[in-house]
């Protein structure tokens, strides 16, 4: 759909305008008065360094609306689409549609994708390992193209690469771009295979040797395997990714000049989509003034919709682009509601409106939760008819189940940080995948999903598949690593370090490197989800590894969204604001 969808939430919230501005002065007098008398706290975040005027002043490149841009586009596609008939040598296969993925592209030839590598894993894998001439650059990358693109593949097809003794053969590490592929596909490790497990501690040992040797010359070469140290492929976001990954293929010596023309005419017609969406989400969020009246959360809408990005970055997502950032705008507003404002008598009220869902349950609730639930349950009201509209499927049970789990997960800690009550690691995580949101998150990735039937959301409706614990376990410990610290300055509950390190009796770095083992586990059990005869449609599996990949970005150098003024910054930059040259 186009740009339209989302609007009856936006119609929604022009409607009860009226109500909005005039709760503006009672709430905040209100807000004011119940800070003193309450001690309420306060993160005192950061406010936007994106405001709405300056997204409104965005402006598109006129030149690629004009038609002759656009048939050049379809020239291209349909050049770039020959190649990948044309060539006959596997590595030639392989690595044209390696580069075709990472320039962002793929989506254009998703039918010439799965037709080539259908192909490949048809033949017996362990058959190709042989013929291939023993390569251990084309064998890594041969598994990992499959893996990531939901082929099962054993890992058995490395066997020739260890000796009796279950290590990697040393002779190894004397190809460092094998070395390279080869740590690219051991993150795609699923639970129990030890042999990538050894290779990647392997690789990972010899690439930073080569780093820090000084007799190496090669620059290109050590700057893409700095990069890839700091970040493999499987855990980086795609589109961030491709933006880097543009400005390096046009120094490759085998650059095919149809496909590097494309990708950057693709980029800046997919950015300008981007700057479209960004206005129009700017305005229902500017109409909603959420944040005028609740000054204590977060207003973080472009890193919101950065998120949604990375979730489904492709241009036929654009709906759920919009939607996904409207509804991760209130999860914020509600989240700090729980963290940072709310009394725990309040909480419970909220609680329990939430989960009567209605808004006559609202009445003794004080103005400024009245406003959020108002808001809250308007929105998610306009996304089930978007959905009921377009694939007559009434989604609302599925999205108010996974607010209502989230905002009891939310009082949960609530009442532990109250109470004073540091939960062990178990009873923490048992409640904390919930309540860092990957649930409505996945709901809704689920549920606005192009291929959603009745007959599959049935197997939506009756719990959280392992899928959507996995994706949000791995976002919650993300988070953890970079903010408890902060938050437990600023009077927050204990997260996942403090409890192991209350109930274990060690150090911190100890019970940070339990949690890294952790993400490790996640990853892990998550890649076992995403291939083979997965019961999940491709998008919905992409989405569910796209998660953590995000929390990854924005946790891993301290917290990025509560400070978007670093790296966040940058890569909003990189990838809505400048266009590639």
């Amino acid at each position: 759909m186009s740009l339209s969808l989302g609007v009856s939430s936006f119609l929604h919230c022009r409607q009860t305008k009226w109500r909005v501005v005039s709760y503006r002065s009672p709430i905040y007098a209100h807000s004011q008065t119940s800070a003193q008398s309450l001690n309420r706290r306060s993160a005192n975040f950061k406010p936007t360094i994106w405001h709405d005027n300056f997204i409104q002043s965005l402006s598109c490149e006129h030149k690629l609306d004009q038609m002759d841009y656009a048939k050049r586009v379809c020239n291209l596609k349909k050049e770039v689409s020959g190649m990948i008939y044309k060539e006959e040598l596997l590595k030639d296969k392989l690595e044209l549609i390696g580069a075709l993925q990472q320039l962002g592209v793929a989506y254009h030839f998703k039918e010439e994708i799965n037709c080539v590598l259908t192909a490949i894993h048809n033949c017996k894998v362990q058959d190709l390992s042989v013929t291939i001439n023993d390569d251990i650059y084309l064998v890594s990358l041969l598994f990992r193209l499959l893996r990531s693109n939901g082929f099962s593949v054993p890992e058995e097809i490395f066997r020739n690469y260890f000796d009796d003794k279950g290590n990697c053969k040393p002779k190894l590490s004397l190809d460092i771009k094998g070395m390279l592929s080869l740590y690219e596909a051991s993150y795609l490790a699923k639970e129990g295979e030890e042999m990538l497990v050894i290779a990647r501690h392997f690789t990972t040992e010899h690439l930073t040797n080569y780093l820090e040797s000084s007799e190496h010359h090669d620059l290109r070469l050590k700057e893409h395997v700095s990069y890839t140290l700091e970040q493999p492929l499987h855990r980086r976001i795609k589109r961030l990714h491709t933006r880097w990954f543009i400005d390096q293929y046009k120094t490759d010596q085998n650059i095919k000049h149809a496909l590097m023309e494309l990708a950057v005419l693709d980029f800046n017609l997919v950015q300008n989509s981007y700057k479209k969406e960004l206005k129009h989400i700017s305005r229902w969020w500017t109409y909603l003034q959420l944040y005028e009246n609740l000054p204590f959360i977060r207003d973080r809408l472009v890193e919101q919709y950065l998120c949604s990005v990375s979730w489904a970055s492709e241009p036929e997502h654009s709906s759920y682009r919009i939607i996904q950032t409207q509804a991760n705008c209130l999860i914020t507003t509600v989240d700090d509601i729980y963290d940072v404002y709310g009394s725990l008598n309040e909480l419970e009220a909220f609680t329990e409106a939430i989960e009567k869902w209605d808004i006559t349950a609202t009445g003794a609730l004080p103005e400024y939760m009245k406003m959020c639930c108002l808001a809250l349950f308007d929105t998610v009201q306009g996304h089930a008819c978007e959905v009921l509209e377009k694939k007559g499927l009434n989604v609302t049970p599925i999205l108010k189940r996974a607010l209502k789990d989230l905002c009891k997960a939310y009082l949960v800690e609530a009442r532990w940080y109250r109470n004073g009550y540091v939960p062990t690691l178990k009873e923490y995580l048992d409640n904390a995948w919930v309540s860092i949101g990957g649930i409505v998150v996945l709901s809704y990735a689920y549920c606005m999903n192009d291929d959603v039937n009745a007959t599959n959301l049935k197997q939506f409706s009756s719990g959280y598949p392992n899928i959507v614990r996995y994706s949000s376990m791995i976002c919650r410990l993300y988070n953890d690593l970079a903010t408890s610290n902060d938050e437990l300055k600023r009077g927050d509950n204990n997260k996942s370090i403090q409890c192991y390190m209350h109930h274990e009796k060690v150090t911190e770095s100890v019970a940070r490197q339990k949690i890294k083992d952790l993400i490790w586990k996640y990853w892990k059990l998550l890649n076992g989800e995403v291939v083979g005869n997965s019961a999940f449609h491709k998008y919905f599996r992409d989405a569910a590894l796209d998660v953590p990949r995000m929390a990854q970005f924005l946790y891993q150098n301290g917290d990025g969204f509560a400070n978007p003024d670093g790296e966040t910054k940058d890569q909003v930059t990189l990838l809505f604001l400048e266009p590639v040259k």
